[in-house]
């Protein structure tokens, strides 16, 4: 084949991949950006359960370790600047715990803030998720920035181009994620996500030490970042869908609940009149197991469901909320 094939064919290839394209940068229609100040965050991390940093140049053996800013700085509210950050390094990774746990709800459900000071220069990191923090589940990622001329420190990425990897957009604004996008994963339950662990992309396009998507495909972003806040720079992980069940009682009118008998060995009588109650079941440290709509003044089976200890039922019913606390024998 001549050289003007080749051209061509790489021509066309190029623009294939330019194509499939995702969403582009904060403010631009179409963006997925969720700024730190969004009303639909409801809560932030509270607590640091792990940290581990990287190397600031992981090819490089004499390499130190990324040392910019405290685990501290990934907690509460996302600043939106360059400084209160902490930078993980080469493969480096934080794991973060939140008040109540994040769950799968209407729309994206958790998103994570990183440092960067423009909409190009752009540095990555795999989001996993746990329920138990044992054990982690990966979001799917793509990119499809081109992994054949090596991204350089200073140089820049299209945020079109990446889709599941934290870092898509500048500081002040969150890359979201939705925990449907995990609902056929095993080991983990999506109502009820504890942990959010936050993976430094390696962006090499060295085989020897690169970060691979989803699909395969090698992810280039700046590299090397050999200096103290090499790698990805954390700011704080916002949740908009949270699993508290104390949830919205102030806009709404107390109920008693009767549920008998109680103890029980699973099957309860509900003694309440409705015909369309919504009944959520929790254990007593707020862990989410599942929901169920069922009619009042009628026997529950849970013996199925649930083994032998002390749960909390959530009941909602016409604008009013109750909760009763069970024993399964």
């Amino acid at each position: 084949m001549n050289k003007a094939g080749v051209i061509l064919i790489f021509s066309l290839l190029f623009k294939a991949v330019a194509l499939a394209q995702y969403a582009p940068a904060a403010g631009m229609p179409g963006t997925t950006a969720v700024h730190k100040d969004s009303v639909a965050i409801v809560s932030w991390a509270s607590s640091v359960v792990q940290f581990e940093r990287g190397a600031s140049d992981i090819a490089n053996g004499w390499s130190s370790l990324a040392s910019f800013g405290d685990s501290t700085q990934a907690v509460g509210y996302a600043q939106g600047n360059s400084t209160n950050v902490v930078s993980l390094g080469d493969s480096g990774f934080i794991t973060l715990a939140f008040p109540f746990p994040v769950m799968n709800g209407p729309g994206n459900d958790f998103a994570v803030f990183e440092n960067s000071f423009s909409d190009e220069y752009l540095e990555f990191a795999f989001v996993e998720v746990s329920s138990d923090g044992i054990h982690f589940v990966r979001f799917p990622s793509v990119s499809l920035i081109q992994s054949i001329i090596q991204t350089g420190p200073y140089e820049n990425s299209d945020t079109e181009l990446i889709h599941n990897l934290a870092g898509k957009y500048r500081q002040g604004y969150g890359t979201p994620f939705d925990l449907q996008d995990l609902i056929d994963s095993a080991g983990i339950n999506i109502d009820s996500v504890r942990y959010v662990k936050v993976v430094d992309v390696i962006g090499t396009i060295n085989t020897s030490f690169c970060s691979y998507d989803s699909q395969g495909n090698r992810i280039n972003d700046p590299y090397p970042t050999d200096f103290a806040a090499g790698g990805f720079d954390l700011d704080g992980v916002g949740v908009m869908n949270e699993n508290n069940i104390y949830a919205s009682i102030d806009e709404v009118q107390p109920m008693e609940v009767v549920i008998f008998p109680n103890p029980s060995n699973g099957k309860f009588y509900l003694n309440l009149s409705g015909e369309r109650i919504k009944l959520s079941v929790f254990d007593l440290s707020g862990k989410f197991y599942f929901t169920e709509l069922v009619s009042g003044n009628e026997w529950i089976d849970f013996s199925d469901l649930l083994s032998k200890g002390f749960y909390l039922i959530r009941v909602e019913c016409e604008n009013k909320i109750g909760f009763c606390r069970v024993v399964i024998q």
